[in-house]
């Protein structure tokens, strides 16, 4: 979710004497009230303002003054219209500034349309202006600075102005809030902003700017306290000049093309709360004492920073969040980080950080996301991750941990997500991992992890991946919220459950190369979302159901490797699939027509009683008596098996993974194959594979381990927005049928929408 700058509950305004008294009113309280219900009628008479009505059964001239949304001063003349959110309709009526003493307008979030209202130059006592999101167009006036100069608060955020912020809006000698946020514009913003002295609040983010450096005249702003610019299109350096900003609360300056180092001056500033620069490609390291010892929050994730964790974060008592994510950091994380007692986000993912895990983190504050996840971390997980009570998340994916798993996975009643696949972890699973109420998420396969699983797991948890170990026992019958099981490659024994319903819900289940016996339940027609289905390589046997035709979603279809019998039921043939296996197993009687084209050409091989009338299959014609041996020739059945051998090393399959986290940054994750295909899984894309593969280059990489390298591309589409992308290499090439099992898979995978495994949206392979 996008950080928005904090913004200060009350703003004071520091008013005159003479302001306390009534100016000369061309109009009577009597007129004024008429001056209301003009506006009301040039706006259609909105429901809001029922409220609004000529009661001639008054006998006062002040009845308005208590009308909704109208305030008035002690001598009953009205400073205040307040309208937010009101379903307002239509440009501002010029009449409002007939109201002379009018200090404060408040018409944020209506349908307010046309053009800046210039008429509001003649509110000469206006100090409050909020137009935000609302319908303007076109311009800010070149004259802007006509506007009241006892103007203290413009606010014109998230509306269509477009074009330059024109230079003399630098003149408004007491503008305290400048906020202009998510507008149109495509011109400039001007350094005389940084004339702008008692400015304290400043907003420029997500506005298409031409590409422009940061003004140095900005370091003239002593009093400024925020500054958001993200998504600005920005470049250069940060200037120096930042050193004079003093009374600095926030700076974010995200999602920009900024270069160079973070100035050490930033490190200072003795009032600096929040520090957003993620997504830039700033560079160097953080040298020099951090000084500035107020910092709540730092993001400086996905630049190409280097060097190791500053010693000196262990200062930082307040600091909550540290994000340092898709950088180079290297070296070992401090120890001092992990006694900081406000921390609760640990960030530290793609780096190349290595060294053991402090056992402190978590005994001193409450953590709730700790991610180390890709980078060389070796040693154990620290026990006392939890012992705050709040941890939500633990994803420490591809490091080189060892150990067991802690024990507090027994008892962390919050833990949502954990994420330990591709390390070196043993011995049994916490067994009261399995009950956590909130547990959504658990993925640790390519471990040596070992133990059972309960026949019911927590009815929370969707994915359950844990392929690559050392799990027995019998597979779970009770999970109703399962979406994605893979227990592939494991030691998991006994039957399928007879009865399906209660997971009913699973729309992926791997269960290959495991020693489960017996058939195939009928009771699998339960299982109405299921895309993929992989029983291969276990000992089922009997035939296969007919029920199995019946499952509407079915993409991937794999029982080879088993020793199921009989006919290939004609319903499957119905459900077109894109992938289907049954090799090696003893099947008899001839291939059902829906399967006799050449796409299924290696899906039958190895059962040597089955037949087809057609000769595009590996299987014999119909017809010709088999001598009790395959008919599949031997040099295909050793290629086969050799080709099976080979790909055991291999990435069978890669899904695209779209992360979105608070900055609703986004990561992809492909398979580098040569050619390039662009897969696109469930939504339109306004980008082609030429764009990311023109991306692809030295000056964007932001990092690289041993899975391969992550590149920074900006997609130049309408939002600017920004991907990090791993293009995770690999030398052999796929034969024809594994390309199809690898388009079929992602395919299907794309469909799984899950909070912690994100949404796939594209990929690109061969």
């Amino acid at each position: 979710m996008e950080k928005t700058p904090t913004i200060p509950a009350i703003i004071l305004f520091t008013l005159t004497i003479s302001s306390l008294y009534p100016k000369a009113s061309s109009l009577t309280r009597e007129q004024e009230k008429q001056t209301l219900l003009q506006i009301k009628n040039f706006w259609s008479n909105p429901t809001s303002l029922q409220s609004w009505e000529d009661n001639n059964r008054s006998t006062t001239t002040t009845a308005h003054c208590n009308w909704f949304g109208i305030t008035c001063s002690s001598y009953d003349f009205i400073t205040d219209i307040s309208l937010p959110n009101q379903n307002i309709y239509g440009p501002i009526p010029d009449s409002f500034c007939n109201l002379t003493n009018l200090t404060h307008i408040d018409l944020y979030d209506n349908y307010i349309s046309g053009q800046f209202p210039t008429s509001l130059y003649n509110c000469s006592n206006l100090e409050y202006l909020d137009l935000g999101q609302n319908l303007l167009v076109g311009t800010i006036p070149s004259d802007i600075n006509r506007i009241s100069s006892s103007l203290v608060y413009l606010s014109l955020e998230a509306n269509n102005f477009s074009g330059d912020i024109p230079p003399r809006i630098g003149q408004l000698p007491n503008i305290q809030s400048l906020i202009l946020d998510n507008n149109l514009f495509n011109g400039s913003f001007p350094a005389e902003l940084g004339q702008l002295h008692s400015l304290q609040t400043l907003w420029l983010a997500y506005n298409p700017f031409t590409p422009a450096t940061i003004p140095l005249e900005f370091g003239k702003l002593k009093n400024l306290r925020f500054l958001w610019m993200t998504q600005a299109n920005l470049i250069g350096n940060i200037p120096d000049s930042f050193s004079n900003l003093s009374a600095l609360q926030q700076l974010d300056l995200a999602r920009n093309n900024l270069t160079g180092p973070i100035p050490a001056s930033i490190w200072m500033l003795p009032n600096l709360e929040y520090l957003y620069l993620y997504a830039n490609h700033l560079s160097g390291k953080i040298n020099g004492t951090i000084g500035a010892l107020n910092l709540v929050n730092i993001d400086i994730g996905i630049n190409q920073l280097t060097g190791t964790i500053p010693e000196d974060f262990g200062k930082l008592n307040s600091l909550t969040g540290l994000g340092i994510y898709f950088n180079k950091f290297s070296g070992e994380i401090p120890s001092s980080v992990s006694l900081l007692p406000s921390l609760t986000s640990v960030r530290f993912f793609d780096n190349n950080l290595t060294g053991v895990l402090s056992p402190e983190f978590g005994k001193h504050s409450k953590l709730w996301e700790f991610d180390v996840s890709n980078n060389r971390i070796s040693g154990e997980l620290p026990a006392g991750l939890c012992a705050g009570g709040t941890l939500t998340s633990v994803v420490a994916f591809n490091n080189n941990l060892t150990g067991r798993l802690p024990d507090f996975l027994d008892h962390c009643l919050t833990l949502d997500n954990i994420q330990v696949y591709n390390n070196w972890l043993t011995g049994d699973v916490p067994s009261g991992l399995w009950s956590a109420l909130n547990l959504t998420t658990v993925m640790m396969y390519n471990n040596q992890l070992s133990g059972t699983l309960p026949q019911k797991l927590s009815w929370n948890i969707s994915i359950l991946m844990i392929a690559n170990n050392r799990f027995s026992g019998e597979i779970p019958s009770r999970a109703e919220n399962l979406l994605v099981f893979d227990a592939s490659y494991n030691q998991f024994s006994g039957e399928i459950p007879v009865n399906l319903t209660g997971i009913s819900r699973l729309q992926f289940l791997s269960l290959q190369g495991n020693r489960i016996s017996r058939g195939i339940p009928r009771s699998i027609s339960a299982l109405r979302n299921i895309s993929i289905l992989n029983l291969s390589y276990n000992e089922l046997s009997g035939e296969i159901p007919v029920e199995l035709g019946s499952l509407p979603v079915l993409k991937l279809l794999d029982l080879s490797g088993n020793q199921l019998t009989g006919e290939i039921p004609p319903a499957m043939a119905e459900l077109k699939l894109p992938f289907l296996n049954l090799s090696s197993n003893k099947l008899s009687g001839e291939v059902p027509a829906g399967f006799q084209k050449s796409f299924y050409d290696d899906s039958f091989i190895a059962n040597p009683d089955l037949c087809s009338p057609s000769t595009v299959l590996n299987v014999r014609e119909c017809g010709r008596k088999s001598n009790g041996r395959n008919h599949t020739s031997v040099a295909l059945i050793l290629l086969l098996v050799l080709g099976g051998l080979a790909l055991l090393g291999m990435v069978l399959f890669t899904i695209v993974v779209v992360i979105k986290d608070s900055k609703g940054r986004r990561i992809v994750v492909g398979l580098d194959l040569g050619p390039w295909k662009l897969t696109s899984f469930f939504q339109s894309l306004d980008f082609t594979a030429e764009r990311i593969l023109k991306g692809l280059t030295d000056e964007n990489l932001i990092g690289s381990g041993g899975c391969g390298q992550v590149y920074k591309i900006i997609l130049g589409n309408c939002s600017g927005e920004i991907m990090a992308v791993k293009k995770i290499r690999n030398s052999k090439k796929l034969d024809f049928r594994r390309e199809k099992e690898f388009r079929a898979e992602v395919q299907i995978l794309g469909t799984i929408r899950h909070t912690n495994i994100y949404s796939e949206t594209h990929c690109l392979h061969l």
